[in-house]
């Protein structure tokens, strides 16, 4: 059960240690664009570090969009960053659920999901694991409320998908955090890392608006429960650079009993 934080990408294992965090995760590129990662210059120095590394996809990236001009560049993009991930070590790639258009059937956002690893798989397969992560908003989402994600894992489970739990993302998108590994245990069987967030909007609010743990709208302890349920690592995705992660990596390790 390592926990640590998204950093800014130039330096990570600096960011790690000004923060005390074993495990980092931060973007290989403009987290709004298509650009292909290039090789990093640490990249041995992160694969032979202590502390683990994650790699988050860019938010871009919607392999379940019924457009061919954002599914086809998204697909593209996701195998090149799990490409470059794995070279660096990387535990997984995270990547956001997606969304299909407005009045557009969600039925075919889960089928563009499976083409997706299809699309992988031709292309010499995935060198590390996909942990499709749940989102906040959007009635047209397709990991949004539960309901849709056992649907999504219908179509993605057989390929092995990952899953990547944001605890803002499920207060903020309408899920109850009582309880809450296993009702996605229940549905995907796992779950591979944990974003402990907590949220600035209210429940069922939408709103994807993280905040420092014991600052926004949800008990810290539902965060810690979750934690301690999953046995997942923990990254916090929260603001304040490296002064306000440290307090909330310190506020898990304590009531964790790490």
């Amino acid at each position: 059960m390592r926990i640590g934080a998204h950093v800014d990408p130039a330096s990570p294992l600096e960011e790690a240690a000004a923060r005390g965090a074993e495990a980092v995760q931060f973007f290989l590129t403009d987290p709004q664009g298509y650009k292909t990662p290039k090789p990093r210059e640490d990249a041995a120095a992160l694969r032979e570090s202590e502390v683990d590394v994650y790699i988050h996809a860019p938010y871009i990236v919607n392999v379940a969009s019924p457009n061919n001009r954002i599914r086809i560049p998204s697909r593209k993009l996701l195998v090149a960053h799990a490409k470059a991930a794995a070279e660096l070590g990387a535990k997984g790639l995270i990547v956001h659920g997606g969304h299909v258009g407005q009045g557009t059937d969600i039925a075919a956002g889960f089928d563009n999901w499976r083409k997706a690893f299809e699309y992988a798989e031709s292309d010499g397969g995935l060198p590390l694991p996909i942990l499709i992560e749940n989102t906040a908003g959007g009635d047209n989402a397709c990991a949004r409320r539960f309901d849709d994600l056992a649907r999504l894992w219908e179509a993605v489970g057989s390929f092995g998908a990952g899953f990547c739990l944001d605890t803002c993302h499920a207060f903020a998108g309408g899920e109850d955090l009582v309880g809450v590994v296993d009702r996605v245990k229940a549905i995907t069987g796992r779950i591979d890392l944990i974003h402990a967030n907590d949220s600035k909007g209210g429940f069922d609010s939408g709103q994807d608006r993280h905040d420092n743990l014991g600052n926004g709208k949800i008990d810290p302890e539902l965060i810690v429960a979750a934690i301690r349920a999953a046995g997942a690592p923990a990254v916090v995705e929260t603001p304040g650079g490296a002064e306000g992660q440290t307090a909330d990596i310190t506020l898990l390790r304590e009531r964790t009993g790490r």
